[in-house]
């Protein structure tokens, strides 16, 4: 799949390895505990929305980098849901509603 706004993906395939993909799901988790406060977002995938929606709403709601976004959406196509953020509970509960407002599934749980 070409994406316009970010040209580099040119296609989300399947990943090579599941170890490959299991390691990348590591990183990220890793990344976002340091900010953690007992909440986060799991961000579900969608086969509806185009992938430069998607990222440009996990930039607008989490305010990560377009790299940070793309690993996230990433995670979520392939193994399904993602750690999208970790905070405080109110914090997380408005990621979650801006991930709404294009119709993104997610979840606001307990760490």
């Amino acid at each position: 799949m070409k994406t316009e706004l970010f040209p580099h993906l040119e296609t989300i395939g399947e990943p090579e390895s599941d170890t490959a993909t299991i390691e990348r799901f590591d990183a990220i988790e890793d990344n976002f505990a340091k900010a953690g406060n007992g909440y986060r977002v799991l961000l579900y995938n969608d086969d509806h929305t185009e992938v430069d929606d998607v990222i440009k709403q996990i930039i607008k709601a989490t305010q990560c980098s377009v790299d940070k976004a793309v690993q996230i959406m990433l995670e979520a196509h392939h193994k399904g849901r993602a750690i999208c953020y970790r905070g405080a509970r109110e914090k997380c509960q408005k990621v979650a509603l801006v991930l709404r407002e294009i119709r993104l599934q997610c979840e606001v749980d307990c760490d």
